[in-house]
């Protein structure tokens, strides 16, 4: 049975910037979103990056995470690496402890892995499971992201990881709930009223309707929005308006999550 929720926090991938290069629209989407997940050097982000996106999460009260990836800077984390739980563990470690190095007072809300290493974790426990180890090891405390309704949600409840189930507002999902290759047409949604009816219906209703017309079941804790995407701001505060109206509160996950 679903349970209909009346809380959600809204997070966004940001500092994806890297060197001179400028990606996102960090500085607006922030003003609506609740928690941020900050590129950690192996996809995107740098040392200067990484500290700029710490200081304008802090001082708009959003809940920091790091986003570890595979270390693929050329192809944005996007491309599959054949790499060891292992050899995963010590990435997400070493990542995430160089995010929480800018944080004040060291402390993280959350890891959320990024592009091809989250879909990898989606469909195979033995990563899941490395990634949730190298949380456990760096902070009990840290929220793990996973996509609401994978594999990995019931393998990862025996590693005893506090666990954000996570949700698309701007991606189409395929019947058993994983998403959508960028690679086919429709996979992101870009219809600002659709992507706020979605949303809100995932949270209140507990359901959301697959790329071939059939109905999910979920039970989301945060939802993600794209910073990159353009107007990105404009959808964020469409969703954030729409979650009002709904009456749901929106906060930073660290507030609810078990």
């Amino acid at each position: 049975m679903v349970v209909k929720k009346n809380r959600i926090d809204l997070n966004c991938d940001m500092g994806e910037s890297f060197g001179p290069y400028k990606l996102g629209f960090d500085e607006q989407v922030i003003k609506f979103i609740t928690s941020a997940n900050v590129a950690a050097g192996f996809h995107a982000g740098d040392p200067l990056w990484m500290a700029y996106t710490v200081e304008l999460a802090e001082k708009h009260g959003v809940g920091i995470g790091a986003q570890p990836s595979y270390p693929d800077l050329l192809g944005f984390g996007r491309r599959n690496m054949n790499c060891s739980p292992e050899e995963v563990k010590n990435y997400v470690k070493y990542q995430t402890g160089a995010l929480s190095a800018f944080v004040t007072g060291g402390k993280l809300q959350h890891v959320k892995a990024h592009g091809a290493l989250y879909n990898t974790a989606v469909s195979d426990p033995l990563i899941a499971e490395a990634i949730a180890e190298a949380i456990l090891e760096i902070d009990p405390s840290l929220i793990m992201l996973i996509l609401a309704g994978s594999k990995a949600e019931e393998a990862l409840k025996k590693t005893g990881v506090r666990i954000a189930r996570e949700c698309f507002a701007d991606r189409a999902l395929n019947p058993d709930g994983t998403l959508v290759s960028r690679s086919i047409p429709g996979s992101v949604i870009h219809n600002v009223e659709e992507v706020v009816e979605r949303s809100v219906r995932m949270v209140t209703e507990g359901t959301i309707m697959a790329i071939d017309g059939s109905i999910i079941d979920l039970e989301p804790d945060t939802i993600c929005l794209h910073g990159d995407t353009p107007g990105a701001e404009k959808i964020a505060e469409a969703i954030v308006k729409g979650f009002n109206k709904a009456n749901v509160d929106v906060r930073p996950m660290g507030s609810f999550i078990k």
